[in-house]
């Protein structure tokens, strides 16, 4: 029941940042006005859905049921653009991306809106399926050349963490990200407390570089079980830098092509990685129905590189030849983006 708790609060989180990046252009209410309509909060006198001057909607809601659409609405925006946007999404990307950046913005929901939603909602799927990185993990797995138990360590950050909440007023939404961080840190100390035993086997890693080796290397080896715990936490805060970490590898490819701007390109990541994190969603899904696991695998071989080829082919309006070069190159900086994407999340987590 907790991971279920954590899982529809990540979901109205995201869904309450997708809104507040969303534009309300385009939106009508199901109630069509029959004549001239006096707006409520301006006094303006007009014909249509909304408020020429204020923007008002002309229908004004007052009943219990309609607050309940107001919050399906916000949280979710389960309205015409989301429903003109997600088949498109899903079988047409590249004409999705070709129109939105065309100048058709008031019938889909705003690449950014979609990505904070997906993003949020695969989290929250994660956590109400229970998938996520292993955090039990012994800190002698690399190896240790003293007798301190990490355990220390962990218990100092908890210390610190609480003396700081104690500090913050009541209302300090810092106290929430505290308490959830207390929460992760407890559950690593009570795991690691359950384990006995160890190795007098160090790995020694040495790069020569001062602060990577007594700052990030250090913690990776000395709280292992910590450090992925961060960097689990951090990966959907930090989601984010997927955009600017993939736009400047597929500016590259379209260098020589100067009608496509990096605006062009950033609304091609964030709706690629929006439909990745639905297809996630999908998956994880799958994978707890008993044999659904090679389905899922089976799923993301087929559906990963075919909506990425389609998207890259007509978004941009490229021959067969054309796409097919770009999209090998497309496979290769995804990989690059995501172990830049691991490192930065692993340095995050180390100060």
């Amino acid at each position: 029941m907790n991971a279920l708790g954590e899982g529809i609060g990540a979901a109205i989180e995201g869904g309450l940042l997708a809104r507040a990046v969303e534009p309300q252009a385009g939106e009508v209410s199901g109630h069509s006005p029959t004549g001239a309509v006096s707006c409520a909060n301006c006094r303006a006198t007009y014909h249509g859905h909304f408020c020429p001057q204020c923007g008002q909607k002309a229908h004004i809601h007052r009943s219990l049921a309609a607050i309940g659409h107001d919050i399906m609405h916000a949280v979710l925006h389960l309205d015409g653009k989301m429903w003109d946007t997600l088949p498109l999404l899903t079988f047409k990307p590249g004409e999705l991306t070709r129109r939105y950046v065309a100048g058709e913005r008031a019938k889909f929901v705003s690449p950014m809106a979609m990505f904070l939603f997906t993003i949020f909602a695969m989290f929250a799927v994660f956590q109400m399926v229970g998938i996520g990185a292993p955090t039990d993990i012994a800190s002698d797995l690399f190896g240790s050349d003293d007798d301190t138990p990490f355990q220390a360590d962990v218990r100092e950050q908890i210390n610190t963490l609480e003396k700081e909440r104690a500090a913050l007023p009541a209302t300090s939404p810092r106290r929430t990200e505290i308490a959830n961080e207390l929460k992760g840190l407890n559950f690593v100390l009570a795991k690691a407390a359950s384990r006995s035993g160890g190795s007098n086997k160090v790995v020694n890693v040495n790069t020569g570089i001062d602060w990577v080796d007594k700052k990030l290397i250090a913690k990776w080896q000395k709280n292992p079980g910590l450090m992925i715990y961060k960097l689990q936490a951090n990966g959907y805060k930090f989601s984010w830098l997927l955009i600017p970490l993939s736009v400047p590898f597929l500016w590259l490819m379209f260098a020589w092509r100067r009608q496509y701007k990096a605006y062009d390109h950033a609304v091609f990541v964030t709706y690629s990685l929006s439909f990745m994190s639905m297809l996630f969603i999908v998956m994880s899904i799958l994978s707890t129905i008993p044999g659904g696991g090679g389905w899922a695998v089976l799923l993301f071989l087929i559906a990963s590189p075919l909506h990425l080829y389609k998207q890259l082919r007509y978004a941009y309006g490229l021959s067969r030849f054309s796409a097919f070069w770009r999209f090998g190159m497309l496979l290769i900086s995804s990989q690059i983006v995501l172990m830049l994407f691991v490192l930065i999340l692993g340095v995050l987590g180390a100060f």
